[in-house]
């Protein structure tokens, strides 16, 4: 019974612990955070060289006030231990670059792919420091591009149509009549068709509701440019998701390239010489259907540890438990 106590009383005085004290102690003693042997640097560099696996994957990440540090990842350790390989401050190349030499080029070597956006800083990191790895564009950053030639196709003309808009209700109200907008098949006013088809435009026709595909055929026969802009969007879409072989992509592309050439669209042809810039970087897709997707949803738990942290106040602190976690 007065050991029953004595343990009862010690789990009173626990449970009064004040939290932010019990947060200082865990920090100073109970974490090692002080002995941590990378403490000096920690907010300008972090290395892993024993996480360096055969496929890796890089890109950048905002950790607080608009900091930027590119981060280096091992997609086959699953976001578990070993995962994290570095953690760098800034996006300049040649620091990268200096810093990520720090690993031994014998680690380097055994790199075989790394995944990467289409940034050229990147694709010059990836160059310098690993050799031997074939470096793959990521799918959804070129996907990205067309989309938002796509979208801001729409957008210009939603502006135009506001304007429009504004213009017609001034005459009637100096013409003192009453102003009746423009109705379409669908209910919709030529502003709202124009707003309300944003979601639709990110998707594959066979993906629509039935509301969708009635007001995509509004919008397509009104705005003919959109239809032929989302025609470039979704064919390129579909090279990735129909093609399975890098010579089958090649030639699926530059039938796609062709077909830019025909429309003539400003923001398209940027696209293009963009890929083309890039091509077989783009082209290294096919060859094991590599994305970027594991660096961005690493960021992503990046961002949720910071959230469930309520901000970083210490970020050497915050890196010595996200290497606790990751490394």
């Amino acid at each position: 019974m007065e050991t029953m106590a004595t343990t009862c009383h010690s789990l009173d005085r626990f449970h009064h612990i004040n939290g932010d004290t019990f947060e200082r102690q865990y920090k100073e003693v109970l974490s090692g955070y002080r002995q941590w042997r990378e403490l000096s640097h920690a907010d300008e560099w972090l290395i892993f060289p024993e996480n360096v696996g055969k496929r890796l994957c890089i890109d950048e990440t905002s950790m607080s006030n608009g900091e930027l540090y590119t981060i280096v990842t091992n997609p086959e350790r699953n976001a578990g231990r070993g995962t994290l390989v570095a953690i760098i401050e800034g996006v300049a190349s040649e620091n990268i670059i200096k810093t990520l030499q720090l690993i031994p080029e014998d680690r380097r070597n055994i790199v075989e792919e790394v995944t990467m956006d289409l940034s050229n800083s990147m694709h010059l990191i990836v160059r310098r420091c690993f050799r031997n790895a074939k470096r793959t564009i990521d799918r959804f950053h070129v996907q990205k591009l067309a989309c938002d030639a796509l979208q801001e196709m729409r957008i210009a003309h939603r502006w135009d149509a506001i304007q429009a808009d504004t213009d017609a209700r001034e005459e009637a109200k100096i013409a003192g009549v009453e102003y009746k907008p423009e109705i379409m098949d669908n209910g919709d006013t030529r502003k709202q068709l124009l707003a309300r088809s944003r979601h639709l435009l990110f998707k594959s026709p066979d993906k629509w509701t039935p509301a969708q595909k009635k007001r995509a055929g509004i919008l397509f026969m009104l705005y003919p440019d959109i239809k032929e802009a989302y025609s470039l969007s979704h064919s390129l879409r579909m090279i990735y998701n129909s093609n399975s072989k890098k010579d089958a992509a090649r030639l699926s592309l530059a039938r796609w390239y062709n077909k830019v050439d025909i429309a003539g669209f400003k923001s398209f042809n940027v696209i293009a010489a963009t890929i083309y810039e890039h091509y077989e970087e783009v082209l290294n897709f096919f060859n094991n259907r590599s994305t970027n997707a594991f660096a961005e949803s690493f960021n992503a738990k990046i961002k949720q540890f910071r959230a469930m942290l309520r901000g970083i106040s210490d970020l050497k602190f915050f890196f010595f438990r996200l290497a606790k976690l990751y490394a």
